[in-house]
């Protein structure tokens, strides 16, 4: 397991207060922690999303204009030296 360290943050008071009558004492931080981390995997994949938007355009793979499930089935033939 990782160190752990403290950490000092605010949070809307609301939000406090229902960790702190939902949630164990002594569970309280492990829960922050595990919505953080799932967070933070949610904003790592919308900046993936953002970065390599249009990777797969048409002008980029004409090998596509057809569809995905032709070209796939095209390179299974060729593989297979079917065509």
């Amino acid at each position: 397991m990782a160190s752990l360290q403290q950490a000092n943050f605010l949070m809307p008071e609301d939000v406090l207060q229902e960790l702190r009558r939902t949630v164990p004492k002594g569970e309280q931080s492990k829960v922050v922690v595990h919505a953080l981390r799932q967070e933070l995997t949610r904003l790592r994949f919308l900046k993936s999303l953002e970065k390599h938007f249009g990777a797969w355009a048409k002008r980029k793979h004409p090998e596509l204009k057809h569809g995905v499930e032709n070209y796939i089935r095209h390179l299974r033939h060729s593989i297979r030296g079917d065509r």
